[in-house]
């Protein structure tokens, strides 16, 4: 097994449960790791034996563009989709953070961190 990680992605999306957040829409930060058999790919070279963190990331800004009111329905989305269209992932963990959130305070950002495992 193996890890490759996607980290620090940057983006500018609509989420959240105030009607504001939806208009104006906020900055989001997405960490991605997940796990695979990379031993093939170390032999072939071949770009088609491994997870393709081009792929990864461009499911991270699909799902991140559609609105939601929550992060963990976005999380899930990401991970579900990871699941159905990869079938190298057997593990996968995905943080959603939104940066600088409206909660009356000075706080950086909110995560959720959310993990699933390939069912057999």
């Amino acid at each position: 097994m193996g890890i490759i990680k996607v980290e620090n992605i940057r983006v500018f999306a609509y989420h959240g449960c105030l009607k504001e957040e939806t208009k104006i829409g906020s900055d989001y930060r997405v960490d991605l790791e997940v796990e695979a058999n990379l031993q093939t790919s170390a032999k072939t070279d071949k770009l088609s034996d491994t997870v393709d963190y081009v792929f990864l990331n461009r499911i991270i800004k699909e799902e991140m563009n559609i609105a939601s009111h929550l992060l963990e329905t976005v999380a899930k989305r990401i991970l579900d989709r990871i699941f159905n269209e990869d079938n190298l992932v057997k593990k996968a963990t995905v943080w959603v953070s939104k940066l600088n959130p409206p909660i009356g305070g000075d706080v950086a950002r909110v995560t959720i961190k959310m993990s699933e495992k390939r069912k057999k």
